[in-house]
């Protein structure tokens, strides 16, 4: 009986105070949205910084003059690193098929360039491809040597920009979550005072502080499960319009979004909105009902 006048008392919480209610669950909603988008950018840059440095590779580019004792030490110096897991020693002309099938559209670019003006050069896989500046420093004064060039100094660049992208969703979140807070709070207070009538009767009464508390906090709880049902909502619409037909041309680029990441971070935004909502009306009740 007693869950039961709770409950009905929640409903009518809700309705009673319907436009804060749903300004409540919107910012809750957007938030959350903003939440899981920077769970979801957080764990596809991490996930392409472990498939790019797979594929890293360092270019050590020879001078034009070397000579083969310069050519033979280097390639015996490599070949006995421990920083280096495999070495592929290309010539002028594989340096110039590779050349022509990276330009292949670009025919004036093409027929500028001959294949004895493209230098040699040792594509090393490291074992740790982090270490590229270390491989940088050992080689980069070995007699023959012209230039080493990591991919990795390139991909840095990229990954800072995520980076930045995915603290700015987060700043975003948290800022959200900061408004959403502030209307639980406020919602919670007008609720306490419409009612505070009623509540001064059951603390006459013998009501416990939980009695009295509880249609309180359950009104704020549902709001932030209904604001995480619409941030799961968003974040479908995001994978399926964005991901999947906007950005389709650039999977290979980028780190795939699958559909179970994007459920799987619906408990996550439940058990935030539904904790963060509870522990506010909570704190407000205290403070504000005194009982």
């Amino acid at each position: 009986m007693r869950m039961k006048y709770v409950l009905s008392e929640v409903l009518v919480g809700l309705w009673r105070n319907v436009t804060m209610t749903i300004a409540m669950i919107i910012t809750m909603g957007v938030s959350l949205t903003m939440l899981g988008a920077s769970g979801l950018i957080y764990t596809k840059v991490a996930d392409m910084k472990e498939l790019y440095f797979e594929n890293i590779e360092v270019s050590i580019f020879l001078k034009t003059d070397v000579t083969e004792e310069e050519r033979t030490d280097l390639a015996t110096r490599l070949e006995a690193d421990p920083l280096v897991s495999q070495v592929t020693y290309v010539d002028k002309e594989e340096a110039f098929k590779r050349f022509q099938e990276m330009f292949r559209d670009s025919p004036d670019l093409l027929s500028a360039v001959k294949a004895d003006q493209l230098p040699e050069s040792y594509r090393l896989k490291l074992v740790n491809p982090e270490e590229y500046k270390t491989i940088s420093d050992q080689y980069a004064a070995v007699g023959g040597v012209d230039q080493v060039v990591d991919q990795s100094q390139v991909l840095d660049k990229i990954f800072n920009l995520f980076t930045a992208g995915q603290n700015v969703a987060l700043a975003a979140a948290v800022a959200m979550a900061v408004a959403a807070l502030l209307l639980v709070a406020n919602t919670i207070q007008v609720a306490a005072y419409s009612k505070r009538r009623e509540v001064a009767v059951m603390k006459l009464v013998g009501a416990s502080n939980w009695f009295i508390q509880a249609p309180f906090v359950l009104e704020a709880v549902v709001a932030g499960l209904i604001g995480s049902i619409l941030g799961l909502g968003a974040l479908v619409a995001l994978k399926k319009f964005l991901f999947d037909d906007a950005l389709s041309a650039l999977q290979g680029l980028f780190a795939p979004v699958s559909w179970g990441e994007v459920f799987l971070t619906f408990p996550v935004m439940a058990g935030v909105g539904g904790l963060i909502s509870a522990v506010t009306a909570w704190v407000t009740l205290r403070f504000y009902l005194r009982v």
